[in-house]
C-alpha cells in the first residue's frame, strides 16, 4: 500500500522504501488502493481533531461516502457508538460497516433532535457552525474534514471556535499507514467500493465522482 502518487493516474509510480507497507493478504489490490487518503482523513479527523475516546457517541455525516464508510469502522475500533447520517439509499449499507444508528437526512435533521454527541465527524462540510453547537454534549467537538462552498470554510475556519473546526491536510505516515494495515488484517475496517474504471476510463470515473452519488471509494484499475 503505498503513500505516494496522489494526485496521479498511471501504470507505475515511484516511490521510497519508508512510504510503502506490505498490501494485507486479505485484501485485493483494488480494495488495497482505496486506504490512502480516505482512511487518513478519518483516522486523524476522528482521533487528532475529535481526540475520539472508548464510549463517546459519535456522528459521522456523508457516513456513506469515501471517507465517511472508513470513519464509521474506524470510530467503532475505538469503542465507540456510532450514528451514521446519509440519504435513504444507503441507510443499509452504512448500518452494515457497523453504525449503531442511521439518519436519513432528507427526512431528519440530527441537529434539531435532542440527542447529543460527544464528537460530530462533518466529512461533507455542509452543518451550520450554530447546527452543530446545538448537537454537542458540554465538552463534545465538531472535526470537519470538508467543505461545500469557500465561504462555509472560512466560516468554520474564523468562528467555528474551541468547538466546531476543520482539521488539517491529512497527513500520509508510515505510523498510520501501518495501525490501518492492523485493522485492516483484523477485518475491522472492510473497504467499500462502489464502482471500478479501467485506467482509459479516468475521465468517465471523475464525471460519476462529481455526480456526488458515490457510495465509498472509486477505483481505477490498471488492467
Amino acid at each position: 500500500m503505498p503513500l505516494d502518487g496522489k494526485g496521479s493516474f498511471a501504470e507505475y509510480v515511484c516511490s521510497t522504501e519508508d512510504a510503502l507497507a506490505l498490501k494485507p493478504a486479505r485484501l485485493t489490490f483494488e480494495q488495497a488502493a482505496t486506504v490512502p487518503l480516505a482512511a487518513f482523513t478519518a483516522l486523524q479527523g476522528l482521533r487528532d481533531k475529535g481526540k475520539i475516546q472508548a464510549g463517546q457517541k459519535v456522528l459521522i455525516n456523508g457516513a456513506s461516502g469515501g471517507i465517511g464508510t472508513f470513519a464509521v469502522q474506524i470510530a467503532k475500533s475505538f469503542g465507540t457508538e456510532v450514528t451514521g447520517v446519509c440519504s435513504t439509499r444507503n441507510l443499509e449499507l452504512v448500518r452494515s460497516i457497523g453504525a449503531d444508528h442511521v439518519i436519513d437526512y432528507t427526512r431528519e435533521d440530527f441537529t434539531q433532535k435532542d440527542q447529543r454527541y460527544d464528537l460530530i465527524f462533518d466529512t461533507v462540510g455542509n452543518l451550520s457552525i450554530s447546527g452543530c453547537e446545538r448537537a454537542l454534549s458540554p465538552d463534545g467537538i465538531c472535526s470537519v474534514a470538508g467543505f461545500t462552498t469557500m465561504s462555509h470554510l472560512f466560516g468554520v475556519m474564523l468562528f467555528g471556535g474551541a468547538k466546531v473546526g476543520m482539521m488539517e491536510t491529512a497527513s500520509s505516515n508510515k505510523k498510520d499507514l501501518l495501525f490501518l494495515k492492523e485493522l485492516l488484517e483484523a477485518g475491522k475496517i472492510v473497504p467499500v467500493i462502489d464502482k471500478q474504471y479501467p485506467l482509459s476510463e479516468t475521465a468517465e470515473a471523475i464525471r460519476y465522482l462529481e455526480t456526488g452519488r458515490a457510495c465509498g471509494k472509486v477505483v481505477i484499475k490498471v488492467i
